[in-house]
């Protein structure tokens, strides 16, 4: 059975105090509340040892918001999976549209980013999505499907199980504009057809499919009601608890 989700990216906001103080102030809200939904944070890769210091992974997950394509040698900058699996997280997120856009990740470079992701016991958190431009001249289905063909469809059929999906559409993500309940189901439904047409309809109903994109606390419960909406990939509303927990309590 899949699972209903609200994972939070936080990109790059907070410093490390600051980060810290407010992985708490969601996790004592989350042991106050009885959430119908897993929920994830990931955050910035400077925080994740600390923040797994000062919560309980069976209440509130935790996440990095990428991981290299190699696991380790001569690449300054990079933090590989095995760093990440090292912190305590257990979730990473791959493929988002800034990282596609800004910093020229490719279907070859996310292959190998999920393969060591999954080989390091991280939970990927697959990110898909079109920009406005495909949206308006009707190819979106087509994009959208091609990007999980080309990042995932190497996988078996047990990996592919591992992986968490979020659709975002791109013309959608800090522009106030959301995508309606029913585009979401429309576009969910898609991805989850496109699945089972590779994996099968088992395999396609156990997977979850999180919207990201605008995602806040007074359009949450109508997105989550849609059948093929599994929950959210939260940007900005993730940075204030009392929004966070508003998306949280929508399911």
């Amino acid at each position: 059975m899949r699972k209903n989700i609200v994972a939070g990216n936080w990109k790059m906001n907070t410093t490390v105090p600051e980060g810290v103080a407010l992985a708490k102030e969601v996790y004592e809200a989350l042991k106050a509340t009885k959430a119908n939904c897993d929920v994830i944070i990931c955050t910035p890769f400077t925080h994740l040892c600390p923040v797994a210091a000062v919560i309980d992974q069976n209440v509130l997950g935790l996440g990095a918001e990428n991981c290299a394509d190699h696991k380790s040698g001569a690449y300054t900058g990079e933090v590989s999976a095995p760093m990440v699996a090292s912190t305590g997280a257990k979730y990473v997120i791959l493929g988002h549209s800034e990282r596609r856009q800004y910093y020229g990740e490719t279907a070859e470079t996310l292959r190998e980013k999920v393969a060591l992701a999954l080989e390091n016991g991280l939970t990927p958190i697959f990110c898909i999505g079109e920009v406005l431009e495909q949206r308006d001249n009707g190819t979106y289905n087509e994009v959208v499907a091609k990007q999980v063909e080309e990042g995932l469809f190497n996988l078996s059929a047990e990996d592919f199980g591992k992986v968490i999906l979020a659709y975002e559409p791109v013309w959608a993500i800090g522009t106030g504009k959301t995508a309606t309940a029913d585009q979401a189901e429309d576009m969910h439904a898609h991805i989850r057809a496109t699945v089972a047409a590779k994996y099968g309809k088992e395999v396609a109903e156990n997977t979850s499919i999180l919207y990201g994109g605008s995602c806040k606390p007074s359009n949450a419960a109508e997105l989550f009601a849609k059948p093929d909406v599994d929950g959210g990939l939260i940007g900005g509303a993730a940075l204030k608890c009392a929004d966070f927990m508003g998306i949280v309590k929508a399911f």
